[in-house]
């Protein structure tokens, strides 16, 4: 995994995103045991190391400096670390990565499989993430709220949005990441659903369309 040290950081200078050493270890380190749980329990159909680099790490990255913006945008109280929900995070995308460059982010990754929840659990004791956390539940059951419940395409807009709406802390935002913009998925969401923000993402070194999708539940106050 060290040989794609120079690849990874490459692309955090194209994203402008700036990670200590520590961080860029503990990502390399993250990729080798996606791979190595990969071997036993197909977390992820992308087993090339620089395809997973490209498609996982970096994919996931994109979304580091909006969501950054969006916490700092969100009225809470300072001395409480936002939380956020990852729903079906399977190997823990974006989730991990989150927890990795956000460490005053609090990141549950919720799964209804079994033993990708106790693999976020194992990344978060290997990695010493104290801040992630993997949950084996369907995102209906959970009761806990959230300042921000983000998806990595997991459902329609329309599922994403039901299952999870529960969930939602009263100003709280959904993160959407979509590969081409999703507009039969915006049509399709009921008229309580707000869609505030839409952006597309450059993802280095793939070629291929990303958006990042930001929506809140009509009549949520914003400070």
């Amino acid at each position: 995994m060290q040989t794609l040290e120079p690849k990874l950081r490459a692309g955090l200078a194209e994203l402008d995103l700036a990670l200590s050493d520590a961080q860029v270890a503990a990502l390399l380190s993250y990729l080798a045991l996606i791979q190595k749980w990969t071997k036993v329990y197909n977390l992820t159909a992308v087993r090339d190391p620089d395809e997973m680099l490209t498609h996982h790490l970096l994919d996931s990255l994109a979304v580091i400096a909006p969501l950054r913006r969006q916490l700092a945008s969100l009225s809470s109280d300072a001395s409480v670390a936002p939380r956020l929900l990852d729903v079906g995070s399977g190997a823990g995308l974006p989730g991990v990565v989150i927890a990795l460059c956000c460490p005053d982010v609090r990141v549950d990754c919720v799964d209804t499989v079994g033993k990708k929840a106790a693999f976020i659990q194992q990344a978060a004791v290997t990695l010493k993430l104290p801040n992630l956390r993997g949950v084996h539940a369907r995102v209906e059951q959970l009761t806990d709220k959230y300042q921000v419940v983000s998806s990595r395409a997991f459902a329609s807009l329309l599922d994403f949005t039901n299952w999870s709406r529960q969930a939602l802390a009263e100003q709280g935002v959904w993160m959407a990441m979509k590969g081409k913009h999703p507009a039969e998925e915006l049509a399709a969401l009921p008229a309580d659903v707000d869609v505030f923000h839409v952006e597309q993402l450059v993802v280095p070194g793939l070629g291929a369309e990303r958006c990042l999708l930001w929506l809140r539940l009509a009549g949520s106050l914003r400070v």
